[in-house]
């Protein structure tokens, strides 16, 4: 099991508590970032969007891609998976730009490919919304272009999006054969474009048998493609104590909706934005990604216990969040990650 954790872009991940004592700013993800690589992380993830929706629009929020460039330079060992939604990026272009970072942190950046969800977001940035299935047929060529320009000097494509002749990238990225590219998506559309052209298949939080079946459903696939296998994460929000009622307590605490109103300011665009298998409540609202499903909260031992539950059926990947980051990050990595690594030897 590899151990990620997504960083703190939008000072935060619940929507129901204000000030999580962990702000928007290059100091605080830069330091985070630095020490993650001493505890046990092997990477983080990197959220894309240019307002904040956990916060509400007007809170600060970190640029995706100059902070990824920067952490590069200060860190040694992180993977770095940059988000990216094709609406807001020429192909070509962004393929340089993540060339030049992999470049730089020489070979550890990856991408995390997000079809856009948050219409009034493209709005107030200029940028044109697809509709859903528009968006992923946008996805799919800008897949092949971003492939084709990394792979192949003198690249040339022509589709309904975009036209790209004989074009020059150089250098190319560090990692062969590429950068890897990760990606998530529960409807049809999307699963068919990822199992297609994508490495590794992210999930929402959910329970480990749930989490199971849309894995295998991945395989299958998959394999009907005649392709290699792939790397299957999953997003949770962690809550270790040292007695399970002091976890308890504060899943509680986190999730009154009563404390604050501010994060739900889009909820109703997101849902019906996005074409999602599961219907998602309020409650699970309250905390990003439906990291609640996953159930790592408790004490350190339960914990572990769940991590191996999610490594039988096939996780490779968590991606973690927790509140405040860099407090919580600390107790993890000593009292699970190290944990299970001394349990090891």
């Amino acid at each position: 099991m590899r151990y990620g954790f997504w960083l703190p872009v939008f000072g935060g991940w619940l929507r129901n508590v204000e000030d999580e004592k962990m702000v928007a700013s290059w100091e605080y993800v830069r330091d985070l970032a630095k020490r993650a690589e001493t505890i046990g992380y092997d990477l983080t993830l990197i959220a894309e969007l240019n307002l904040n929706d956990i916060k509400g629009v007007d809170a600060p929020s970190l640029d995706a891609w100059s902070t990824t460039a920067a952490l590069a330079a200060v860190t040694e060992r992180l993977e770095l998976m940059v988000a990216v939604r094709p609406t807001f990026h020429n192909p070509a272009l962004l393929a340089k730009q993540a060339a030049s970072i992999d470049q730089m942190s020489h070979g550890r950046l990856t991408l995390n490919v997000v079809s856009s969800w948050w219409k009034d977001e493209a709005t107030k940035y200029g940028v044109h919304f697809d509709e859903h299935d528009d968006r992923y047929a946008r996805t799919s060529e800008w897949l092949d272009v971003v492939d084709g320009c990394w792979k192949t000097q003198g690249f040339s494509y022509k589709g309904n999006y975009y036209d790209v002749r004989e074009n020059v990238l150089s250098p190319k990225p560090v990692s062969n054969p590429r950068p890897t590219l990760y990606a998530g998506g529960e409807s049809e559309t999307a699963k068919n474009l990822m199992a297609a052209k994508c490495d590794a298949y992210l999930m929402h939080g959910d329970a480990p048998e749930a989490v199971g079946k849309k894995i295998a459903d991945m395989r299958e696939r998959r394999e009907k493609l005649g392709l290699g296998p792939m790397t299957f994460g999953v997003a949770g929000y962690a809550v270790v104590r040292d007695s399970e009622a002091e976890a308890l307590r504060e899943v509680e605490r986190i999730t009154d909706v009563k404390q604050s109103a501010r994060g739900y300011a889009n909820y109703e665009q997101w849902v019906t934005g996005s074409n999602l298998q599961t219907e998602i409540s309020l409650k699970d609202y309250s905390v990003s990604n439906r990291g609640l499903r996953c159930g790592f909260v408790g004490t350190p031992e339960q914990v572990s216990e769940r991590m191996e539950e999610f490594a039988a059926v096939g996780v490779d990947l968590v991606l973690l969040q927790s509140s405040p980051q860099a407090e919580e990050m600390e107790r993890f990595g000593a009292q699970v990650i190290r944990g299970k690594m001394e349990a090891a030897v």
